[in-house]
């Protein structure tokens, strides 16, 4: 079943981009946007001397390398999981 797309505008870096997302997707799309927008201005801080296409080049490489790092970190999904419930068992035995 193909689900409704909704139509949002998005701006980053002065500039609206106008989107059609799921509508789960949309709070999502807002936050990332909103960080974006954040990194774009901490590098124009940085680096008072870049032009602002500079800057949003750089905030895009650094969530590249976020992401790359995640995606090819060594911990799976099962293994956090596995942390999280012995964390939550310390815990529990330490409240007790």
């Amino acid at each position: 079943m193909d689900e409704q797309l909704k139509s949002m505008q998005v701006m980053i870096a002065g500039r609206t981009y106008p989107l059609k997302v799921k509508e789960q997707d949309m709070e999502s799309i807002k936050q990332v946007v909103e960080e974006i927008n954040e990194k774009i201005k901490d590098f124009q801080l940085t680096y008072i001397n870049k032009d602002k296409q500079d800057c949003l080049a750089m905030s895009l490489l650094t969530y590249a390398v976020e992401l790359h790092k995640v995606k090819f970190s060594d911990t799976t999904p099962q293994q956090i999981s596995r942390k999280v419930d012995h964390l939550e068992n310390l815990i529990e035995n330490i409240l007790k």
